[in-house]
């Protein structure tokens, strides 16, 4: 086997290895993410509704459940994610609430669910960004 044959094997051995990790990890939580948007001082209306949006756009099911809280719920295939996001016209948090077939065990949970939190929090900061 030449040697350029042989690197190109290795390589897609660590490729195809490292695409596969999706074991648990610790679960990512949002703590009062300041709020960046072009208006100085949107209202919680605003804010709530830039929330919604946001999550709504990334297939999560986003309910307002009082003043300052959103429950946010997201089912994909086997797998269901739910999230508390609490905000004030300054900041807002996503914290994790509960989960099915997500290897939760208090500390850690798959990787996706990460992922998913991560993407809610980019469309979020985005919806507010325009208000």
């Amino acid at each position: 086997m030449s040697t350029t044959r042989a690197v190109a094997v290795l390589v897609s051995a660590v490729i195809l290895v490292g695409s596969g990790c999706t074991g648990p990890r610790p679960i990512y939580n949002v703590s009062n993410g300041v709020i960046s948007s072009s208006k100085s001082n949107p209202t919680m209306d605003e804010v709530g509704k830039a929330i919604v949006r946001a999550g709504a756009a990334l297939g999560w099911n986003m309910q307002q459940t009082n003043p300052g809280h959103i429950l946010g719920t997201l089912h994909l295939r086997t797998h269901m994610a739910a999230v508390d996001v609490n905000y004030d016209t300054k900041s807002f948090s996503i914290r994790y609430k509960d989960s099915s077939n997500l290897g939760h065990d208090g500390t850690n949970i798959h990787s996706n669910y990460n992922g998913w939190v991560q993407n809610l929090e980019k469309g979020i900061r985005t919806q507010l960004s325009l208000l």
